[in-house]
């Protein structure tokens, strides 16, 4: 029995992969937005009730004994929703460029730690890089389809959690901070998706590699083209609101997730028929 057939809780990664990607990258980015920004509950309380999210997500995920893609993909919706609330509550505070309407608070609780995008960044980094040490010093494997125990699984989703925080990072800098504004700054993350595609072709360059950096960058593209969607005509948006594009880009993504579903009970219904499902669970059960 191949490891693909021992425990498939991850899916394979191809174009619809990326896609269903930033789809909810870029979902998670209008509806941290809707929460902290617009329903004015701030980046402090809703850091703390999406990161309890996640936690709950991430349970039904772990808990599941094969890939599903709703599962999944909630998983990654509820990290970037997370990681978009604290992004914004490591890099900014409540100077005027952050409040808008003559506000003077966001919500209950410390308005952000201010520590602006680079030294943000440069803390998730750092412990993004730990996260890939600490993986790298346990002996599993980086390839996410042959991810086969729990705390390898754990592994993968801290890592996920905290690259999509520094994907948000990245994109606002982008975005505000740059000069590039919302269209430049997802040219720019486009065009380096586009180099990394093309060293996908060069033997020397390691898949898995590849797949990590696409893996964070796809973030600052959904960041830069939620604040796309949102953002005022006035700084370069089209204003379409954090509550309309929420819907719209929640409607897509779970219409991606559905066809999603259906493809994967198509795949492997023959393969986990019968005794060999009890076979499968006994052997992931041994190798946790």
């Amino acid at each position: 029995m191949t490891t693909t057939s021992v425990m498939k809780k991850l899916p394979e990664v191809t174009l619809a992969f990326w896609i269903m990607k930033i789809a909810a990258t870029t979902l998670g980015e209008t509806a941290g937005d809707l929460f902290a920004q617009t329903l004015k509950l701030g980046y402090f309380l809703t850091t703390i009730a999406l990161f309890l999210v996640f936690v709950v997500t991430l349970v039904v995920q772990l808990r599941s004994a094969r890939y599903n893609p709703f599962f999944y993909w909630t998983v990654i919706l509820s990290t970037s929703m997370a990681g978009t609330t604290m992004s914004d509550f490591m890099n900014r505070d409540a100077s005027a460029q952050y409040l808008s309407n003559g506000a003077t608070r966001l919500g209950w609780g410390p308005q952000g730690l201010g520590l602006g995008y680079p030294e943000g960044a440069a803390i998730l980094i750092s412990i993004l890089l730990l996260i890939f040490l600490g993986w790298k010093l346990s002996g599993m494997t980086f390839q996410i389809t042959e991810i086969v125990t729990f705390r390898g699984e754990a592994l993968f989703w801290s890592a996920i959690l905290v690259s999509n925080t520094l994907g948000t990072s990245m994109g606002d800098f982008l975005s505000d901070s740059s000069g590039l504004g919302y269209l430049g700054g997802a040219s720019l993350v486009t065009g380096l998706l586009l180099v990394l595609l093309a060293l996908m072709k060069v033997p020397a360059v390691p898949n898995v590699l590849l797949f990590w950096i696409a893996f964070v960058l796809t973030r600052p593209l959904g960041a830069t083209a939620g604040d796309f969607l949102t953002k005022p005509v006035a700084k370069g948006g089209l204003d379409l609101g954090t509550t309309g594009s929420s819907a719209v880009l929640l409607a897509v993504l779970f219409g991606l997730m559905a066809y999603a579903h259906l493809r994967e009970r198509r795949a492997t219904a023959p393969e986990f028929a019968g005794p060999e499902a009890e076979a499968v669970e006994s052997q992931r059960a041994g190798q946790r």
